[in-house]
């Protein structure tokens, strides 16, 4: 229902908020720990960030967009370490920013689909930003690998945040709206991190193709009969 120039406007913020966000939310983890992700504080603090950016509506979305994308990255990316992931490697920093693409319904006229045929369209994205950013040791949201791939990932994050801000749109009476859905928000891409980066190591360990029949099998076994 947004106007189509207020959702583009909206996804080009928050393709530069994930681009912005990544290193410090990768920075502030240590890649020795071996504490459990924090996913109850990760919560709390989003929702007070979505609290008081409520209370004064729309205008508050350019600080508190960046500052929740932030915080559900580091919870993410925490997720990834505590799975075995190397921060340091391109790929694995882009598998967290897919994350907020596989919660996500797909973009514009596209259907949804599983999370493996999530997965194709976005590792041909994700695989040519991420031989950018070894080649050129930095990402940069100009280049077209890394364009394409915010774009894409953006267009689905989209759909999240323009419910959420619809939820704050009113001073004061969005507070409650905010710091409620940013802690809904959290929880959910919190549990698609963890879904996704135990498939991640199951792959490393027994192989792609062997977790992918596998996934198939259950698919099936669990689908809805009709």
């Amino acid at each position: 229902m947004m106007p189509r120039a207020v959702s583009r406007q909206l996804n080009r913020v928050i393709e530069a908020a994930m681009l912005q966000c990544l290193e410090l939310a990768i920075s502030s983890i240590k890649p020795t720990a071996t504490h459990t992700p924090a996913k109850r504080l990760s919560s709390l603090l989003a929702g007070v960030n979505g609290g008081i950016s409520g209370f004064f509506g729309f205008v508050a979305l350019p600080i508190e967009l960046p500052l929740t994308t932030a915080l559900m990255l580091r919870a993410i990316a925490d997720t990834a370490r505590h799975h075995g992931e190397d921060l340091s490697h391109p790929d694995t920093r882009l598998a967290c920013v897919e994350v907020f693409a596989l919660g996500s319904r797909g973009s514009g006229n596209r259907m949804d689909v599983g999370y493996y045929a999530s997965r194709a369209i976005l590792s041909k994205l994700a695989g040519q930003a991420s031989a950018y950013l070894v080649e050129r040791g930095v990402a940069g949201a100009s280049a077209p690998a890394f364009s394409n791939f915010l774009s894409e990932v953006g267009a689905r994050f989209g759909l999240v945040v323009s419910e959420r801000l619809a939820a704050s749109a009113m001073p004061v009476l969005g507070a409650i709206g905010g710091a409620t859905l940013n802690i809904v928000f959290m929880d959910h891409f919190q549990r698609v991190a963890q879904s996704h980066f135990t498939m991640r190591r199951l792959e490393r360990f027994y192989g792609a193709d062997v977790i992918r029949q596998r996934y198939d099998r259950l698919s099936r076994e669990f689908e809805p009969s009709k």
